[in-house]
């Protein structure tokens, strides 16, 4: 008689001289997959050569599973016969508390062998039992401030009425009251700087530009760099049809998706922020963490969503950057297909390639004698419009410290001369660098 192969939930052992390898396996199989099957007398082909029974068998498989796995698990211990009259141990335990520890020890499963968990992978089993690291773990500093993050809150309607209650109230304190590493992320004195460099080529040999969204609440950055990679956004028109068409460079809803998830969930437990990188073909955005332990692909495609962050997911909902129906990769998905996603044991790439050469990457580059005849005050505008595409004039003039008449007046020419064109409303628009960049 044969049982099949061993698999990520199967385990076969000759005999119970194997029983802390045994056990070692059912805590593997359980961190990996919340369930485990391990068989005593069988073969690692699955072929069953029985298992000799003595009247204490049954209770020391229990044993050694009730006293050497951490949470304590119950198995389900059944003696079983084949039609030839040999006999066989199934033991089957189910759980959800992972991680599981043996012997003092945590195993992960992978295919059919059980490896110790690296430190990584255990910090992904403690995400996916409940554990919120950003949460509860204290900052590296306590001279803390949310400015910024209650501005973006009360434009959204919700009602403060001072900073400790809010910090309360949104998770930012550990369970001793200090403010946690979320406060620190969210804070107006973040040290996060999100980065997005461009390459002037379809690689990173060499790069063009570097700007950096830090110093600030995350996510107020997180929506800087958004409003930036919008503002090299093109349009083709295709009038070879019997209707004009307008072809965008990408499709910025993927990419806004992309970008939203990575920043929430990200492994911020280090405080390494995601990346956007800008090729000539393709834009990349960049996580570190990779995919929730346990999550498969093939659920991470249907949008299975599990939440690393789940106070951080809080604060984006209640911001509308996220929602709860993980509809987020399905719309990548939808767009660019899998091979959009690039995923590893600790990054998850999203690629999303253009649908035409943009201008911007074609040559048309300003020339060194037309960016030296631009007067200081121009090149400062230039600059703070790069680094946020969708402040007015009013938020130029106060972060380079000219009046506002000047400001108007040099954006203007800036315009005339092609540097940059207003997208949008006044109120709710953005600047498009043309040139420059």
């Amino acid at each position: 008689m044969n049982l099949g192969k061993e698999s990520e939930t199967v385990e076969f052992k000759k005999t119970t001289s194997e029983l802390k390898e045994g056990v070692i396996s059912l805590a593997s199989m359980l961190n990996k997959s919340g369930r485990g099957t391990l068989y005593f007398g069988v073969m690692n082909d699955g072929e069953v050569v029985g298992q000799q029974m003595g009247k204490d068998t049954e209770r020391t498989i229990s044993d050694a599973i009730h006293n050497f796995i951490e949470p304590v698990i119950i198995p389900t211990i059944e003696t079983k016969t084949t039609p030839e009259g040999l006999e066989y141990i199934e033991v089957d335990v189910e759980g959800t508390d992972s991680p599981y520890s043996a012997y003092g020890l945590y195993y992960a499963r992978s295919a059919d062998q059980d490896k110790k968990a690296t430190r990584e992978a255990l910090k992904k089993m403690f995400v996916g039992s409940g554990f919120d690291f950003i949460r509860e773990s204290a900052a590296s500093r306590q001279d803390l401030h949310f400015t910024q993050l209650i501005s973006l809150l009360v434009s959204k309607g919700y009602h403060v009425s001072n900073e400790k209650t809010f910090a309360k109230n949104e998770r930012l304190l550990t369970d001793d009251g200090r403010y946690n590493q979320m406060a620190e992320l969210l804070s107006d004195e973040s040290d996060v700087s999100i980065k997005v460099a461009r390459f002037p080529s379809k690689d990173k040999a060499s790069i063009s530009q570097r700007t950096e969204f830090g110093s600030k609440c995350m996510i107020l950055a997180m929506q800087q760099a958004m409003d930036y990679v919008q503002s090299i956004d093109e349009t083709n028109v295709d009038m070879s049809g019997p209707q004009r068409k307008d072809i965008p460079l990408f499709d910025f809803a993927a990419f806004r998706e992309a970008w939203v998830n990575a920043c929430l969930h990200n492994s911020w437990h280090d405080l390494t922020p995601p990346a956007i990188y800008i090729f000539s073909d393709r834009l990349e955005i960049v996580s570190y963490g990779g995919l929730p332990f346990g999550l498969s692909e093939e659920a991470f495609y249907q949008g299975d969503s599990r939440p690393v962050n789940k106070a951080l997911q809080t604060i984006f909902t209640q911001l509308d950057y996220a929602e709860q129906t993980g509809h987020g990769v399905p719309i990548i998905v939808g767009a660019y297909g899998r091979k959009a996603f690039t995923i590893s044991e600790n990054f998850l790439t999203v690629t999303i390639p253009y649908a035409f050469a943009p201008e911007w990457a074609s040559g048309s580059s300003v020339s060194e004698e037309t960016m030296l005849s631009l007067t200081e005050t121009q090149k400062k505008i230039l600059d703070c419009i790069k680094r946020n595409p969708k402040a007015n004039a009013e938020e130029i003039s106060k972060e380079i410290g000219m009046s506002l008449s000047t400001v108007k007046k040099s954006t203007a020419k800036l315009a005339e001369l092609g540097f940059i064109t207003r997208k949008g409303s006044r109120r709710n628009g953005y600047w498009s660098i043309e040139r420059g960049k």
